[in-house]
Formats: structure tokens, sequence, C-alpha cells
């Protein structure tokens, strides 16, 4: 009886159910499959990609899964046809590849020199949904903790319909930090909570945010921390940062209770020329480091979303400003104030009211910054943790 043996090769350079979909297909097609992968000093060189496993514990894996009867390395110096000397070594009848092969029409005509079926394969997706080695590698180099952010000015103009070039955007990246396994925001907050969850996920925050039809702010300050000041555009271009140390101790979120809808208010009729003005204003308090400047940005922002039909934030003993975070009518709303003990004795008097501090990461540094015991009460009591 004649066994049919097939052929295939790739990087498989993080092993992964499309993995073993695209094997199991190729199998179907004969009796003996043959998996061939490039060593890590060659996936380098010619790929530039750098390998997960070692080459040992790789071909252990591959040759584990019980459709695969032998592993062997390509070794060739040729981007398109790194396998050529394990192919020709091991005989095959069919060389299977996919319908997104970079090098296809090579292989081809590899195929039809050597007297080879190639055989063309639709991608076929596990059930558990799309995957690649990439949104792998994402996933596994998503931080386990993110901040969220307050934004104080330029608002809009980071959605590239809107973008004004040389405005700019001004925001600030605020803790305590949340999780996937910890979330101790309202939902609907305003404070970019799409943009966190996109990040704490491997997700490209920056695309995700701009599927909604809204800015990329929120992801870019995240990733980014500090007290930020971006230039206006289709993309995030950071003009300057800085650690937003003068907002310490100066910043609190009052919880409107109302949940915001920044996608379903995109479209409405605004001052972009006003929001802009605001802009320049807040980045030169963020430049000078001055919590009265920065407040006048704020208050400029805070009328246009009166303009614009928002319900009045109430007033707040000792705050030099506030406004709505983000611009979705709703969610939690930023205060600014002159002094520590001023924002303190705010936070004592107001219920809804938390105090929330300027996040800078520590370089490298992926870390939680809880809430304190007496705002983790207060939470409690307003129902936002059990």
């Amino acid at each position: 009886m004649t066994m049919t043996k097939v052929f295939v090769s790739g990087s498989f350079n993080v092993l992964h159910a499309g993995h073993v979909q695209f094997l199991q297909d190729a199998k179907a097609l004969g009796d003996y499959l043959v998996v061939s992968f490039p060593p890590a000093d060659l996936l380098w060189k010619l790929y530039d990609k750098r390998s997960m496993l070692e080459d040992e514990d790789k071909i252990a894996l591959i040759g584990a899964l019980e459709m695969v009867d032998e592993v062997v390395l390509s070794t060739d110096e040729d981007e398109q046809l790194s396998f050529r000397s394990a192919f020709e070594q091991c005989k095959p009848d069919i060389l299977a590849v996919t319908t997104d092969d970079r090098y296809l029409d090579v292989k081809r005509s590899f195929c039809l020199a050597h007297g080879v079926r190639l055989v063309v394969m639709e991608k076929t997706q596990p059930k558990e949904g799309q995957v690649s080695s990439s949104k792998v590698v994402e996933r596994m180099r998503a931080p386990s903790h993110v901040p969220l952010r307050v934004d104080f000015a330029g608002g809009w103009l980071d959605v590239p319909r809107y973008a004004i070039p040389g405005e700019y955007v001004v925001n600030c990246a605020i803790s305590p930090t949340v999780s996937l396994k910890e979330w101790l925001y309202r939902q609907g907050a305003g404070l970019g909570g799409s943009g966190g969850w996109s990040v704490l996920n491997g997700w490209d925050p920056v695309k995700s945010e701009l599927g909604l039809g809204v800015g990329w702010q929120d992801p870019a300050v995240i990733a980014e921390t500090g007290a930020c000041v971006w230039r206006s555009g289709t993309k995030p271009v950071l003009d300057f940062k800085n650690t937003g140390e003068f907002l310490a101790g100066r910043m609190a979120v009052y919880d409107t209770r109302i949940k915001h809808d920044t996608p379903g208010l995109a479209s409405v009729e605004r001052n972009f020329g006003k929001i802009a003005k605001a802009g320049r204003v807040a980045r030169l308090g963020v430049l000078q480091q001055d919590i009265t400047v920065l407040a006048i940005a704020v208050q400029m922002s805070y009328q246009l979303q009166m303009e614009e039909g928002m319900e009045p934030l109430p007033t707040i003993a000792r705050s030099l400003a506030c406004k709505y975070c983000g611009g979705g009518h709703g969610g939690y709303a930023v205060y600014l104030f002159e002094s520590p003990e001023d924002r303190d004795a705010a936070v004592q008097a107001c219920e809804h009211l938390y105090p929330v501090e300027p996040y800078c990461r520590t370089f490298c540094k992926d870390e939680q910054v809880p809430w304190s015991p007496a705002m983790l009460e207060r939470l409690r009591r307003n129902g936002l943790i059990k």
C-alpha cells in the first residue's frame, strides 16, 4: 500500500489553536505528516522574528501532537525556501500551504520542478475563534494593571475627522489602577475604560477606539502614563509629558451616577475653535506645571460642555474647576483643587467624590495602585463593590 507523505513548513513561533487546526487539515491530505521550521538563529536572520521557544522545546511540542509524524529543521539561508534541503531529504508527495502564503508563486514553481503536488488550503479557524502568533504574543505582553485617565482640554481633536493640525489634546493617567479582575470604577465612566480594557487584553487599543468612531487619546495616555500633551491628528503623537507630580493631592473624580455614551454623541455639532483654544491653555498649564492655569482650561472646557447641553455639575467647595471626563453627557467628572488640604476636605464632605492621583509608570514596571481602605468602604456604600 502506497503511503502519501505531506510536508508543511512555518515558524510556529508560538504554538496555538490555529496551528493545530492547520496541521489537522494538512494531515487529512495524506498518511504521514512532516512539519518543518527554521531554528531560532535562522528565524531571526531571515524573518526578523525572535523565537519564543528553544528549538528543542518547539520540536517536543510539535512532535507531541497526534497528527504529526515527524519534525525537521529548515536550515537553508533562503527566505522563500528555507525548507529546501529538508524537503528534498524527506521526499514528500504533497507540499501544503495556506492561501495567504507570501511565497506562493515561488513554492508553486518549486513543486513543479520536483514533481510534487502543491495543495493550497483555505485557513480554517478553530472553534475558539481567530488566533495568530502575533495576537498570542500581544496578549502575553499585556500589563496586568493599567491606569485610567482624566482629560483636561482638547477632547474630540483626537478624532481623526475632527483633527486640527497645530492644536492639542491634554490629559493625565490616574490611579487607583484597574485590572481584568478588579475594576472598581463605575462602568460607562468616561475615564477611558474601553481603552484600558483593550490594553489589558493585549488588543491594538488605538485601532479598537477608532473602530468605535471616537478618538485615540484614551489608549494613548493609558499606555504612555503621566500628564501628557498630544498633537491633534489622525494618530497619537506626543508633544511632551511630565510625571504630573504637580497634580498630586489636587484631583478628585465625582461620580454622577449617569452612564455616558461618547460614541453615540460623536456627531453632535461643537465649536472646535473654542475646544482648540482650551487645549492651548491646558498645554501651557502642563508645561508650566501650574494648577491655576490648567484650571482655567478645564473651566473653559466645562463651559463648552454646558453649551453642548450637558447637565450642570454640583458646586463643590474649594474646587478650582471641574468638567465631565469625556464627552458622553455623564460618567465621572474631574475636579481640581489648589492644595491637598482643600481636596481632602472636599472628599470628606462629598460622598460621591473620590481622590485620584497622577500616575506615571516606573520604567518597565507593571504595578498595582489600590484604593485606600476608606475609599473601599465608600465604594461599598455606593454599591460599586460588594
